[in-house]
Formats: C-alpha cells, sequence, structure tokens
C-alpha cells in the first residue's frame, strides 16, 4: 500500500469522495452534514491523500490546518477495501502528517449510527476522546466531536 498525496483529478479519487458525499447526505439529518465537496477540498489549507494497492484505491482522507490543530476531513475506505487495514493505515498516515506539522491536536466531527460505527471504532482505537465545540462545529444528538492530543 503507497498512500500519497491527491490533486483530486483522479477518477477514481473523485468517484470515492463523490460515494462518500452522498451517503454522508443521505444518512445525516437535515443541518448537520458538515461533508466537503471537491470545491471544498480544493483550498490551500486542505491537503488530501489517497492509498493506493498498484492502481486500486483503498482508501482517501484529508486533513484540515487550523491555528494549532489539525482536523480530519472526508476519511473513507472503498467499498472494496473494507476491512483490508487501509482506512487504519490512512488514520496512522494523517496523524503522521499533523505531527510534522507540529499540531499540538487532531480534532474531527462525525455522526451517529450504524454507518458511522466502524469509523467511530477505529478513532476510538487510536485514543481519540469526545470533545467540545470547534471550528463552528456544536456536538448534539446526531454530531460527535472527538480529539487527540499529540
Amino acid at each position: 500500500m503507497q498512500i500519497r498525496g491527491t490533486d483530486l483529478s483522479e477518477p477514481d479519487v473523485t468517484a470515492l469522495l463523490e460515494l462518500h458525499h452522498g451517503e454522508m447526505e443521505q444518512f445525516s439529518p437535515p443541518g448537520t452534514c458538515h461533508v466537503l465537496d471537491l470545491s471544498g477540498l480544493k483550498v490551500p489549507e486542505i491537503e488530501v491523500f489517497a492509498a493506493w494497492d498498484d492502481d486500486r484505491l483503498l482508501a482517501i482522507g484529508a486533513l484540515k490546518q487550523h491555528e494549532g490543530f489539525g482536523e480530519i476531513k472526508s476519511m473513507r475506505a472503498h467499498p472494496a477495501a473494507r476491512g483490508t487495514g487501509a482506512g487504519r493505515a490512512m488514520l496512522e498516515h494523517l496523524i503522521t502528517r499533523a505531527r510534522e506539522l507540529g499540531f499540538a491536536s487532531l480534532k474531527l466531527e462525525t455522526g451517529s449510527g450504524e454507518l458511522f460505527e466502524p469509523a467511530l471504532r477505529l478513532y476510538r482505537k487510536f485514543g481519540f476522546e469526545p470533545c467540545g465545540p470547534f471550528a463552528g462545529y456544536e456536538p448534539g444528538d446526531f454530531n460527535q466531536l472527538f480529539a487527540l492530543k499529540l
């Protein structure tokens, strides 16, 4: 597996991001979805990464830079790569990159329910803990906020 930056021009990456965006919109109550579309990911403060096995896309993930902390965005394993460790490898990569950038913590916002449980288990395994509001996000009945001290 190789993880490298992407400029979002690869069709497989675009397709997986579109799948992710569609699922987040479908399974999030109105007003609770904070998923970024392609244009939202193509900003200077966001780095997007893709995990590949030769020419097969395994996972995607993004790191948004804030003042003093990083934020995980658009992390998603390809449906055909679930259970392969691709999500874990992407999360490890994002944590390493956040440390390289000198961040004190890494944060994320996610949802609740069956669709989100695999990601929540992974985040908890890595030591992410519930946290308070950040970057305009507020915890709620559906939205959950987590942070990992680096």
